[in-house]
């Protein structure tokens, strides 16, 4: 394929969407950000793309539960396009909000029963812990080798900027399910891989998840913004640290050498 094209959602409240074209167009994609009024009016556009990304940022204000009200548009408006998108051997990715919208819209983790439809949904993305928003570095352990997005075995080091950011499950049972599948895209560990308490694990998330894939692994969701390390110059420490692939971009580049 001469050229991956990618489908940038945003809409109000959005902030993250130039920054992630640009993640994307240096992992050698072509990204054109588009907003949801012009996706609802034009919904098949979607075939046109072979990577759907949903960006960071306060979609909407955030209003009622962060990323609800986009997910009820996906749900409404085009989601039968993105049920045939996925089908079809492309990607999604939702960073920090995109992630919320994701899991709000049954999408994530793609378990029976949990479709939007009036079905309660079996996860979800709630308020941290803490009881404030956090704005910090943290690490991750990949909980994956299905996911085409992680290289199995990397840690990573991602900044993370939330208020909800708490993934929960209904029951032991739906967790199990994610554990069983191998959907735990990635959690939150310290410097030495460990899992640990706040603020190792920023938010309280349920088994330390920052991230779920799907059961095919095409489709990824994670709070932590792999945009905002694309850089070595983007690490904290990069004057005294040998830095070499930035491991936000390495999300990017394997989703791109994926259709290569």
């Amino acid at each position: 394929m001469a050229e991956i094209k990618v489908l940038v959602l945003r809409t109000a409240g959005t902030n993250c969407d130039q920054e992630l074209c640009y993640a994307f167009e240096i992992a050698g994609a072509k990204a054109e950000t588009v907003h949801v009024n012009r996706l609802i009016a034009e919904p098949n556009m979607i075939a046109d793309f072979q990577i759907l990304a949903l960006p960071g940022g306060f979609s909407y204000g955030d209003d009622i539960a962060a990323g609800k009200i986009l997910a009820n548009q996906l749900i409404h408006h085009f989601r039968e396009q993105v049920k045939q998108f996925i089908e079809s051997d492309k990607l999604v990715l939702g960073i920090c909000n995109g992630f919320q919208v994701l899991v709000k819209a049954g999408i994530l983790p793609g378990l029976p029963n949990a479709n939007g439809n009036g079905v309660k949904l079996q996860t979800t993305i709630t308020y941290n812990d803490s009881g404030k928003f956090e704005d910090r570095w943290v690490y991750l352990n990949p909980g994956t080798d299905k996911c085409v997005f992680i290289e199995p075995g990397r840690r990573v080091y991602l900044p993370i900027a939330h208020g909800e950011g708490k993934v929960c499950f209904a029951d032991e049972a739906v967790l199990e399910k994610v554990r069983a599948d191998s959907q735990a895209a990635f959690r939150y560990v310290d410097k030495d891989g460990q899992p640990g308490d706040y603020p190792v694990n920023p938010n309280g998330s349920t088994d330390h998840i920052a991230g779920l894939c799907d059961p095919t692994g095409r489709v990824l969701g994670l709070m932590p913004h792999p945009e905002r390390f694309v850089h070595k110059t983007h690490h904290p420490r990069w004057t005294r640290e040998q830095i070499d692939e930035p491991d936000g971009l390495s999300i990017f580049t394997n989703a791109v050498k994926y259709f290569k």
